[in-house]
């Protein structure tokens, strides 16, 4: 497994209960958006303050150096994962005509 992905699903562990509760308020904001902006955009911030948390834990001290345009690929690549299962988690804390 390669080291974005092992760092995906140990986020995903540790923060189970977290993300079950998030699925279902994501899915409803993508098909009413009105409806659930409030609950989108709360626990929304809680699931993007972890996942930014992980993304530090895994591209940490990579900045420095020749290793800079690895730790962006590396970083792109594990919101990748996440984007896979909420594909609207770039929309957390923006407001929009449509909120």
């Amino acid at each position: 497994m390669t080291k974005y992905k092992k760092y995906f699903q140990e986020m995903m562990d540790q923060n189970a209960e977290l993300f079950k509760e998030f699925l279902p308020i994501h899915d409803g904001y993508k098909t009413d958006r009105k409806k659930w902006s409030k609950q989108f955009h709360e626990k929304g911030g809680q699931v993007v303050e972890v996942i930014r948390d992980w993304e530090r834990r895994l591209c940490s001290g990579m900045e420095r150096g020749n290793n800079a345009v690895y730790s962006s690929k590396l970083a792109e690549k594990f919101w990748g994962e996440v984007k896979e299962l909420y594909s609207h988690i770039e929309l957390v804390g923006v407001k929009s005509s449509l909120d």
